[in-house]
């Protein structure tokens, strides 16, 4: 091969920021990205938000317009599916056969969704909600008054029901644990979301084991164990997803938990860097191997994927942070909180729409979710990274000036 080329196979956030980074730290070489939908890398979080809800056409969830790869000289390779990485021969090949050489590789594949096989998982109305495709076929079975149940009671879950509610529709969100965000937040938090999504209107269902899916060709109810039937024009299933590791795994890269990568983004082999949602890291703020699903982690790590293929090695060590916007609610989240065993919040969580609860490990801060609470948000954000302390008593003082929390 004449020149250096890396080829970039998922066209996901992480992907439009490493091909940016790539020509912005100088390299010179081919860049193309791969990627099996016919739209170049757009912004996913707002699918389950303003695209449902129909507020955003779809050019405007462009990360970047279609121009900018044509004049950064990015080869855009879409609605193509890489089907076999060939470390040796350093090739890819392409679902028609076809293949493309690379001197360096990046893997930005992110997450699928986790499906469930239920009976009737099968039938017209039953849908997952990751990529466009998926929203648009969505909007075809939305409209005021029909009924829409959402199974799974995590962040996708609720916002979906936020914009069904929005465009009026009657709401049954269905989660297999006792509450709702069980897996990412305190109880407080959980009440304060069920709180408000009843308040909307939303129907929430705790401790729900689902049976089956019934209909006739189109999906019409879902029936629980319990015997309970919910009428349904429309089934949204959100368990979560699993990082996308299957090329990865087949070209014998080490996996765990993701695409395995070091501090600068290398996976085990020299060649091919990582990035994003199907990646695993150490994270030496909480010293441990994380798997994040993020918009932030996607970029951040991509910037240190492209410092790498240009030769310039700075270890990756940013603070998770994660967003979720709900009704007139915005969720703002600093840090990771697993192994909190203490919750200190500021506000109240009981009445309102504002408040902040702030998670600790021992006398160590975590992490923050702040609810329409900006300021707790930014001072938390900055408190992790630069290692301040945290005073829980200042903190729970509402009256006081949060900055006074911190030393």
């Amino acid at each position: 091969m004449d020149s250096e080329h890396a080829v970039i196979i998922g066209a996901s956030h992480a992907a439009a920021q490493l091909g940016a980074s790539l020509r912005q730290g100088g390299w010179q070489g081919n860049i193309s990205i791969v990627g099996d939908e016919a739209i170049p890398p757009y912004q996913r979080p707002p699918l389950s938000k303003a695209y449902l809800a129909g507020e955003k056409h779809s050019d405007e969830l462009l990360i970047r317009p279609a121009t900018f790869y044509e004049k950064s000289a990015i080869d855009l390779v879409l609605g193509t599916r890489v089907t076999a990485i060939d470390r040796q021969a350093k090739t890819v090949t392409l679902h028609d056969g076809g293949s493309i050489p690379y001197t360096r590789l990046a893997l930005t594949t992110g997450a699928r969704v986790r499906k469930l096989s239920l009976p009737g998982h099968d039938l017209d109305g039953v849908f997952y909600l990751r990529d466009l495709q998926d929203v648009d076929r969505i909007r075809a079975y939305v409209g005021r008054g029909k009924s829409a149940v959402i199974i799974g009671g995590g962040y996708i879950g609720l916002e979906t029901a936020a914009s069904m509610r929005k465009l009026g529709m009657q709401v049954t969100v269905l989660e297999a644990m006792p509450r709702i965000l069980q897996r990412v937040t305190a109880p407080e938090v959980s009440a304060f979301y069920s709180r408000i999504h009843g308040e909307e209107g939303v129907n929430i269902v705790t401790d729900a084991s689902v049976e089956s899916l019934e209909g006739s060709g189109k999906v019409a109810a879902v029936r629980l164990a319990d015997g309970t039937r919910l009428d349904a024009d429309l089934v949204v299933i959100g368990v979560g997803v699993m990082p996308a590791t299957e090329l990865a795994e087949a070209a014998g890269l080490e996996v765990d938990n993701g695409i395995a990568v070091d501090e600068f983004a290398r996976t085990s082999d020299p060649d091919i860097v990582a990035a994003g949602d199907c990646t695993s890291h150490y994270n030496p703020i909480y010293d441990r191997r994380l798997r994040l699903e993020s918009v932030q982690n996607a970029t951040d790590q991509a910037k240190t994927a492209a410092n790498t293929l240009c030769g310039k090695l700075e270890a990756y060590h940013a603070l998770p942070w994660f967003w979720s916007d709900q009704f007139d609610l915005k969720l703002q989240i600093a840090g990771l909180s697993q192994g909190f065993d203490r919750v200190v919040l500021r506000g109240a969580s009981d009445t309102g729409r504002s408040f902040a609860a702030f998670y600790f490990g021992g006398d160590r801060l975590l992490a923050v979710d702040a609810v329409n609470r900006p300021k707790e948000f930014m001072m938390v954000r900055r408190a992790l990274t630069t290692g301040m302390r945290a005073d829980p008593d200042k903190l729970a003082d509402d009256s006081s000036d949060i900055q006074q929390a911190f030393s």
